[in-house]
Formats: structure tokens, C-alpha cells, sequence
């Protein structure tokens, strides 16, 4: 079966990419290489001895949508990834945000539409449920207004692809992720931000390599017991494998509504500075950081509940804190090798 992955050589992408692959599916990726490198496709490659398909197309463009749908009738189901992700740049160019996330979901919906049959697995976040006043959070917590354009486009992605299915042969599931870190365990691919990280482990990673001075922890006084946010670290390979089965399921026809939604994410917190010892205990090194003031939008605590996914898709995460950290740190000493040759 053929799978189309869009923005399948981004961090989660990639790793969803190799998951797919070796489950038997042969992948078709789209990226326009905005936020990735040409590169992560040699890397999956290494990794399962296949080269997926590969197509450099900016989803915004209708036309260009209309003409990969003619030319690929054969596929059977769809990962969608490719979005903008930043908060902060989302706060400061919102139209990019609402164009590209929003844009490139239309019209890959309006070309499965044409299709008798069509399934269809989104890249959600837990920024939907902002600061949710129950812990852990369970799928049927309120949805929050949006502190950010970003998690924004992921609420309004959601009731786009809610509205959609009640009137055609869409079947869909909602992956809620919480904070994906890691990488590889061949450390063949892993996640690298261009210019200055948004994401606590890349950042950490880098400051362990030497790349950053010292890390910054926004914040040392929230109601939390060492007084730092607190959010639910999974890892990128347990992720992406839970859109394997969620595909499988809508594939086996066995999703029992049109639009399914599921949080992924390990059901435990970690607070900023447990990460940091964490980090220091895998690496064996100290971690030079500093306490400086709270960064505008960011919640207290988030971790999921995710008795729903372990029971309904069968999945559970299986790797801990340290095993992932381990593997994002072995993949950023091999990528500073490789980047300074």
C-alpha cells in the first residue's frame, strides 16, 4: 500500500517514514525543505535499506496539490505533518502560520474528497487543551482558547477535518502529541532545528556539545515541586509508531467514528530540571544553565492520560526519559561530526 507522508523529512516525519517502511508500506514523501534537508532522505535509506518516494512540493500551492493526487491515484492513506511550528514566530507572522497549516490542509482534503475512499491521520498537538485543570489530561478535557496563532491552526485543523468527514468517505484520527524528543537509535536521523532551537532537548544537546553557552530555564517559580514546568516527554520512535497503528486501524477498517482522536505521550511529567539532571546523568557531564524570567505562553504542567490509546490502538510508549535523551545526544555528536567535514 502507498502512504503519502507530507513534510516526511521533518523530525517526526522522518522517523514515521522508517516505521512504515519497515512494516511493509511503500512511502511516498512530501516536502519542501523549509525546515529540513534533502539529506534526512539517505538517512532513512541507511536505516531500512529502501528509499521512499520523494517529491520536493510546497503544499500551498492548489495546483500543484491537484497534480500529485492525478499522478499518485494509488494512495491509500495519508500522514500529514507538513506545518509550521514555531509559537514564537506563529505570535509574530500569524498569516504565515494560518496560510500554511491551514492552506496546505484544505486542499489535501479537497483532493481526498474526490476519492471513494480515504483515510487520513493529522498531526495534532496538546496545545489544544492550553492549561488544562485536571492532570494528567484525558481527550475529552475542554478545549482551550489558543495562546498562539500555532495552536490555533492545530484547534481549527481539527474542526476543519471534523466537518469534512461528516459529508464524505474520510475516515481520520487525531494524534494529540505532547513533547517529542530523541531520535534514532542508529542515529541515522534525529532532530535538527535550523538556527536557534524552540525545543528544551535540541537545545540542551547543543549546549552539551558546546554549539550554546548555557542553556536558559525560563522560569524557577511555577506551582510545580522544584518550581519548573512540567511536560510529558516521548520518544520520537514510540511516536511515530503510534501512527503506524493508528493508519492500520482506519486501513482494517475498524475506527469506530470518522474522526478518532487519541493523546500520545508517555502519561508522566518531567519538570525542566529533572530533564537537565537526566541529561547530565546520560552524558556524564554538567550542563551549564541559568534561571531566567517566564517565557510569555507557556502552561504549568501538561502530561497525558493515555488509557485511550494503550487500550483502543493497542500502543503504549515504551522507551524512558534517559533512553531517549541517550539517543538525542548520540545523534547530536554525529551530526556535528558529519556537519563539520
Amino acid at each position: 500500500m502507498k502512504i503519502l507522508v507530507t513534510g516526511g523529512l521533518g523530525f517526526i516525519g522522518s522517523h514515521t517514514a522508517v516505521e512504515l517502511q519497515n512494516q511493509g508500506f511503500d512511502v511516498v514523501i512530501i516536502d519542501d525543505l523549509s525546515n529540513s534537508s534533502i539529506e534526512v532522505l539517505e538517512g532513512i535509506s541507511r536505516i531500512t535499506g529502501k528509499t521512499p518516494a520523494f517529491e520536493k512540493l510546497d503544499l500551498r500551492e492548489k495546483s500543484a496539490v491537484q497534480d500529485f493526487f492525478k499522478r499518485h491515484a494509488d494512495i491509500s492513506g495519508v500522514i500529514h505533518f507538513a506545518a509550521s511550528k514555531a509559537v514564537g514566530e506563529s505570535v509574530e507572522n500569524p498569516l504565515l502560520y494560518y496560510e500554511n497549516n491551514i492552506g496546505s490542509l484544505v486542499y489535501l482534503l479537497q483532493e481526498l474528497e474526490k476519492k471513494n475512499e480515504a483515510n487520513f491521520i493529522f498531526s495534532s498537538s496538546c496545545t489544544v487543551y492550553g492549561q488544562a485543570g485536571k492532570m494528567p489530561i484525558t481527550e475529552d478535557a475542554p478545549i482551550q482558547e489558543a495562546v498562539s496563532p500555532y495552536g490555533n491552526t492545530k484547534q481549527i485543523g481539527e474542526e476543519i477535518i471534523k466537518d469534512v468527514v461528516k459529508v464524505s468517505n474520510i475516515n481520520a484520527v487525531l494524534l494529540r502529541y505532547f513533547n517529542p524528543i530523541g531520535a534514532h537509535p542508529s542515529a541515522e536521523i534525529g532532530e535538527l532545528p535550523i538556527g536557534v532551537p524552540q525545543n528544551l532537548v535540541p537545545f540542551i544537546t547543543q549546549t552539551g556539545i558546546g554549539l550554546r553557552e548555557e542553556l536558559s530555564v525560563f522560569g524557577d517559580d511555577y506551582p510545580t515541586p522544584d518550581g519548573t514546568c512540567i511536560r510529558d516527554y516521548i520518544h520520537v520512535v514510540d511516536l511515530a509508531k503510534a501512527h503506524v497503528v493508528a493508519l492500520q486501524r482506519l486501513l482494517q477498517k475498524k475506527n469506530t467514528e470518522k474522526a478518532e482522536v487519541f493523546n500520545v505521550g508517555t502519561g508522566k511529567g518531567s519538570s525542566v530540571l529533572e530533564v537537565i539532571k537526566a541529561f547530565e546523568k546520560v552524558s556524564g557531564q554538567k550542563l551549564p544553565y541559568k534561571i531566567v524570567g517566564r517565557r510569555s505562553g507557556d502552561i504549568t504542567v501538561a502530561y497525558a492520560n493515555t488509557n485511550k490509546a494503550n487500550a483502543v490502538l493497542n500502543w503504549k510508549a515504551q522507551s524512558t526519559l534517559e533512553e531517549a535523551l541517550t539517543s538525542a545526544w548520540k545523534w547530536e555528536q554525529k551530526i556535528r561530526k558529519v556537519l563539520a567535514k
